[in-house]
């Protein structure tokens, strides 16, 4: 599953892409096709993430202010402006869970510096814009799946929402031609597309989501309520976090999983930031300090923050790499040495997930 920074991503990318657009919205799998039918032919004039949900907003094109709206909104895309609360205006909530994907595709004005999917194309393990022709632009695409099991995407590829784009062209800004614009064809929807979105010069289409809906404001905001604080959000609210983790008589471990507690951290981060803390899993909320707990949440930011700035997961400080490919301190590397001690690393199951930690670094709490 997708992490929080790959989310914050994509809503940079939509907004870069597709934003202050008319768009064509349609379902080719035909599930969304109500869905699609309220939201095309309208502008996309918002986008903005919470944790894993990704939302984006859609304005009527007769509308008098929509201009104003996109404009409005780009300036401050993670406090949306209350305009876009009115009328006329819906959300498209999408959470890709598991399995769920976006693939692009585009002509040669088709680039952005933040553009990327859940889809993925490995170069070197960086995100690399990929020259593909119309026809190649959704071949070979990896999804993304769950990070668990050897026949998982995740574990295949070695990363947990860490994407490269597929189906789009990098070029210098006013470098395209009218010719080469002129020769891009959309290509046709591949595999079970819930939706597709249709701009100028370019295609988005999600697939296998575990939630794709079009919402109301009061709706979307039913959404934020019910999740815990995003690091990532500039109203993410440490205290809160605090609060939430001090007050459940549950293990750490689990609680960094709980998006109602913190939002958007998914199996790296959470094994990364609690080795980085020195903090064992399963050690219970209530008995993390307060000063533990601030630092955690203020690690967790930095080290989002710069995953949404690279598209890359890295934990690791430099002092400590053995190898330019030693990014994570624990996480899939049980029975490997701890970069930092030399113990093995310990691996065992928590609520479903995979959990790993170094037992030396990351002492158990006493019984």
């Amino acid at each position: 599953m997708p992490e929080g920074h790959t989310v914050h991503r994509l809503a940079h990318a939509f907004r870069e892409l597709f934003g202050g657009q008319r768009l064509e919205v349609s379902s080719p799998q035909g599930r969304f096709a109500d869905g699609a039918a309220l939201l095309d032919g309208q502008v996309l004039v918002a986008t903005e993430a919470h944790g894993k949900h990704l939302f984006l907003a859609f304005a009527p094109e007769g509308r008098d202010d929509v201009a104003v709206l996109a404009e409005t909104a780009a300036a401050a895309p993670e406090s949306p402006d209350a305009a876009l609360h009115g009328d006329g205006v819906r959300w498209l909530r999408v959470h890709l869970g598991l399995y769920g994907s976006w693939r692009f595709a585009g002509d040669e004005t088709f680039h952005a510096p933040h553009a990327i999917g859940a889809p993925r194309r490995r170069v070197g393990e960086e995100e690399t814009a990929v020259a593909l022709s119309p026809d190649e632009a959704f071949e070979d695409v990896e999804e993304v799946g769950a990070d668990d099991g050897a026949g998982s995407a995740a574990a295949r590829s070695g990363a947990e929402g860490e994407v490269v784009d597929a189906g789009r062209r990098s070029v210098r800004p006013g470098a395209a031609t009218a010719t080469a614009t002129a020769a891009w064809r959309v290509p046709a929807p591949r595999g079970a597309v819930r939706v597709r979105l249709l701009g100028e010069h370019g295609v988005a289409d999600l697939t296998g989501p575990t939630a794709c809906e079009v919402v109301t404001a009061d709706e979307k905001q039913a959404v934020h309520d019910r999740l815990g604080p995003d690091p990532l959000r500039a109203d993410g609210d440490r205290e809160a976090f605090v609060r939430g983790v001090r007050k459940r008589r549950r293990t750490v471990g689990e609680l960094l999983m709980d998006q109602s507690v913190i939002a958007g951290v998914g199996n790296i981060y959470r094994a990364e930031a609690l080795n980085r803390s020195r903090v064992h899993p399963l050690r219970l909320g209530q008995d993390v300090s307060v000063a533990k707990l601030r630092a955690i949440w203020d690690d967790l930011a930095v080290l989002m923050a710069d995953g949404v700035t690279t598209g890359r997961i890295v934990t690791t400080r430099p002092e400590d790499r053995h190898d330019p490919e030693d990014r994570w301190y624990v996480y899939h590397r049980s029975g490997r040495p701890c970069l930092v001690c030399g113990t093995k690393v310990a691996e065992a199951p928590m609520a479903g997930r995979r959990l790993f930690w170094c037992p030396r670094c990351q002492r158990a709490p006493r019984p």
